[in-house]
């Protein structure tokens, strides 16, 4: 699998692990959602923002633009519904960029200011694949936050995702990526 198709692969697999993520976050009383429990930026609520942030961060740079970086804790949505809309069009815009991009992306280098605000440069293979490990790496983080409340984290292992065991009931109709990959 060449480099390209591996981050079409990811950006299906992030969709389908998003969703189901949401979903069981969704399934979260208020009080629960927002309780400060143990780990990066102190609750629920405000680690799925963060996720966000980045997405929209690296989104932007992938598309040109991104000189900055905003503070990490910025909270985008103090709403859940709100939240999960933004969520989901962000997640289908990942899907839209990497679907309609050339090998060209690839040798591309993004030039910021971290979040430091010192300059850096970034080669666009290190850059992409860390979008999606930011997002892996988090969403890790909100099931650890998720295990101590009344719901259940959800199964994110991509090869559960990406290759469904037919014979697992915990596979949701309509969450996995086109069998392509």
């Amino acid at each position: 699998m060449d480099l390209l198709t591996h981050f079409r692969m990811l950006a299906s697999y992030n969709q389908a692990a998003n969703l189901r993520l949401y979903r069981s976050c969704g399934q979260l009383d208020d009080y629960e959602y927002r309780l400060g429990r143990p780990g990066p930026f102190g609750s629920i609520h405000r680690l799925l923002n963060h996720i966000l942030l980045g997405d929209r961060i690296w989104m932007a740079r992938f598309e040109g633009a991104g000189a900055t970086t905003p503070p990490l804790n910025t909270v985008l949505y103090d709403n859940f519904a709100d939240l999960q809309a933004a969520r989901e069009q962000m997640d289908s815009r990942i899907v839209l960029f990497f679907n309609d991009a050339s090998d060209e992306i690839l040798s591309r280098s993004y030039h910021y200011l971290n979040s430091q605000q010192m300059p850096y440069v970034e080669r666009a293979p290190i850059a992409i694949a860390h979008l999606f490990n930011h997002q892996t790496h988090h969403r890790g983080q909100v099931c650890v936050m998720l295990a101590s409340t009344p719901v259940r984290p959800p199964s994110l292992d991509l090869h559960r995702i990406i290759n469904p065991d037919p014979c697992d009931a915990s596979t949701e109709a309509g969450s996995s990526p086109p069998s392509a990959y």
